[in-house]
Formats: structure tokens, sequence, C-alpha cells
């Protein structure tokens, strides 16, 4: 008897996913693990493997969105009847099952801008250009021509390392953007992430009562403590180092701005797991650094990379997004002195950091040249108050102030 595969939930809060292409095309033999499809979830872009052995016999969602629960695809033996199965798992408000077939054509669905799972026209010769859904993903989004690409998978498919391992020649920058006579405007799908981050980050500000406490740091020590140990150590310490190694240390210092408001009662974490904001094209994706207290500046500065370059591949797994108690958004890097930040829930606070501004100070009744750093602290109010706050970032801006404290 055929199987119907029905969209599982990838992500704890995913609600529904969106199909960027099939791996497996109707009529391919598939066996448990394979890999069926691509699908971006609220949180990442993962691979959907199959449960099941037999032929594929249907596709419901060629490509775009599909409500957890809604029939996928149905897995069974080769000319099986499944239109019991197809007619009994529709799910109201999802889109009617279609058959695909190898000369059935596949619609793009209008929330993705990528090509569709079969073979695509190459646009500078005539032939075909075999890729992975996840290599035309990747090639769309940083406008690589795939026709340009060698394969490195089974006859010649470029698959994504072929993609990312891609070097164009540069051409000088021109728009790629045409305006026709009376266009206003122009409509951008939400993608699955971005969704979700509309989603928390509205429930976050409307239900949490933000206050905000802004401190500025004097800057001149941590400047001379990183130059001294980016000198002759083997791993480069940025400034973001040294914030989560000194908002981890305070964070210990001061349990009840490292809690959550759990709606019957407040937590309060003795464990100090630092999200870390890391900007990527859908939105803000939030890797956790775990025990951030107890891990030095080297160590806290290749996990940071090592997590930001797996939010910009989107590879992060589930585990490595979770757990967060304590979160920080640095804008420093683009030049922004100061800002607030919504809380990231079920986080009480989030740290804002702006840039180092060089300016004159004064120090001992004199004027002279120096360099601050100015922090905000968001809080809920229902979890912390104005002085709880405030001297948690007075410890922050003591260790910042007195570097090798961090180092004791």
């Amino acid at each position: 008897m055929a199987d119907a595969l029905m969209m599982p939930r990838l992500s704890d809060t995913m609600e529904e996913g969106n199909i960027v292409g099939w791996v497996k095309k109707v009529g391919d033999k598939v066996s448990p693990g394979d890999v069926l499809a691509e699908v971006e979830t609220d949180k990442a872009t993962m691979e959907l493997e199959s449960f099941y052995e037999g032929t594929l016999l249907h596709i419901a969602v060629p490509e775009g969105p599909i409500a957890v629960g809604a029939l996928l695809a149905v897995i069974g033996k080769e000319g099986e009847d499944i239109s019991s199965i197809i007619s009994g798992n529709t799910s109201p408000g999802t889109e009617a099952p279609k058959q695909v077939t190898d000369n059935s054509p596949v619609t793009p669905a209008e929330s993705k801008n990528v090509e569709s799972p079969k073979e695509v026209e190459s646009s500078g010769d005539h032939g075909r250009v075999k890729a992975s859904p996840l290599a035309k993903a990747i090639a769309s989004e940083k406008g690589i021509d795939l026709s340009k690409i060698s394969g490195s998978g089974d006859g010649g498919r470029i698959i994504k390392q072929d993609v990312e391992n891609y070097k164009s020649t540069p051409t000088p920058s021109v728009s790629t953007v045409v305006r026709q006579p009376g266009e206003a405007y122009k409509d951008i799908p939400l993608s699955q992430v971005r969704k979700t981050i509309a989603r928390r980050l509205g429930e976050s500000k409307f239900t949490a009562p933000h206050f905000y406490l802004t401190i500025e740091v004097d800057m001149d020590n941590a400047i001379a403590a990183r130059e001294s140990l980016n000198k002759n150590g083997d791993v480069k310490i940025s400034y973001n180092d040294l914030v989560v190694k000194a908002s981890a240390l305070a964070l210990a210092k001061h349990p009840a701005v490292n809690s959550s408001w759990m709606n019957d009662f407040i937590r309060e974490n003795y464990i100090v797991n630092i999200g870390i904001a890391v900007a990527v094209p859908e939105g803000l994706l939030v890797p956790v650094v775990r025990n951030a207290n107890f891990k030095t500046l080297s160590e806290l500065n290749k996990e940071i990379k090592a997590l930001a370059t797996k939010a910009k591949d989107k590879k992060l797994s589930l585990d490595e997004m979770q757990g967060n108690t304590f979160t920080i958004s640095n804008l420093g890097m683009f030049d922004i002195d100061n800002f607030t930040a919504i809380i990231n829930p079920p986080d009480a606070c989030i740290l804002a950091v702006g840039s180092i501004v060089s300016k004159p100070v004064v120090k001992n009744g004199a004027v002279v040249p120096g360099n601050t750093m100015k922090l905000t602290l968001s809080c809920d109010h229902r979890v912390v108050d104005g002085a709880v706050g405030a001297q948690f970032l007075q410890s922050l801006k003591s260790y910042l102030e007195q570097p090798l404290s961090m180092l004791l």
C-alpha cells in the first residue's frame, strides 16, 4: 500500500514550509534517508529525507508554501492506485495537489525567485544546464550564471559546492533594475524566516514593556589590550569578542538580567548562553554561544565566526539557535553610534552595541583625545527594573574599561 508523506514540523516554531525545489522527480526510486526536496523553514533551508521505500508516485506541491501536516508526496509501488490518498489528504487552505510528471510544467512559486527543479535552458547557448535546486537558489541570490559553472556532481550536475567555489571575473558595477514608465512599486514576497522574525518581534515589542538604558564606555584600554593580544596571537580578537566576553562575565554577576519571562513565572538562568544577531538576506538569525562566561576570547572568536558563517550559509541546526538567555546586536561595523534593539524572546534583555567614536574627552580635569562606545540595554520591565539594569551596565563597563580583569 502506498504511503502518504505529510509535511513534517522541521523546527519547534514552524507552521508552514516553503518548497524550494525537488531533488527527486515522479517515477524515481527512493529509499529511507534519500533527499527528496529542499525546504525553507522559519529558521533555515533544510533537506527533506524520505521515510519510505518505493517509487515517488506523486508530488503535491512542486514549489511554494505548504502547511505542516499537509500532503507533500506519495510513495508506493509503480502503477499503484493512489487516488484515494490524494483526495483524502488535501488540507483546507492549501494548494490542491497536482500530479507532476516529466512532461508536465512546473510553475515557479511567486515566493521564490529560483529555477524549477527540472533542467533549465542556459542563456549563453542552447544546451541544458543541470543543477540541484539548492545550487540554483544560491546562484540566483548571488547573481551567478549557471552556464558558466562546471558541475562536479553525477553526470556533470552542478551542486552547492560548485556555486560557492565559483569565482567570476569582476565586471563594472551596473544597475540591473529597469524601471518601466508608470511603475510605482514592487511587492516582495515573505520568506518563512522573515515571517517568523516579524511575528516574534511584533509579539515582543507589543507584549513586553520595553525600557532602555544607555551607557558610554571609555575604550582606550580595550583598544590597547586588543592590539597587544593580536600582535602575537594566532587568533585575531575583535571588539565584538571583547563585548561578548565582558557581557558574559557581567551576566554571571547579575542573574536577574540573565532571566526569562515564562508567562506564569520568571526563570533566573545561571547558565550564560548568549545569542549573537547575524544579518542574512532574509533578516536576522541568532545563533547561540553556550556557557560564554567560561570561554576564552580566542574560543569565543572561533565559535562566533563559525556560527556566523553557518547562519549566512543557512546551515545552522535547531540546537544552535535555541537556549539563549541574553542577546547581543552589534551595528558598530556600520558606523552606527547608538540604537535600540527589540528583545529576543524569551530573554529579558538585549544589548545594542554602537561603534567606537574618536572624540575629545575629559580625563583628570583635562580635555584629551579619547575613544568611546555607547551600549544600550533594552529591558523587559516585567522582569528587570531600572536599577538592576543599571548595575549590570556598570559591571559591563568596568570589564571593558579594565580588560585585563576579564583574563583573571
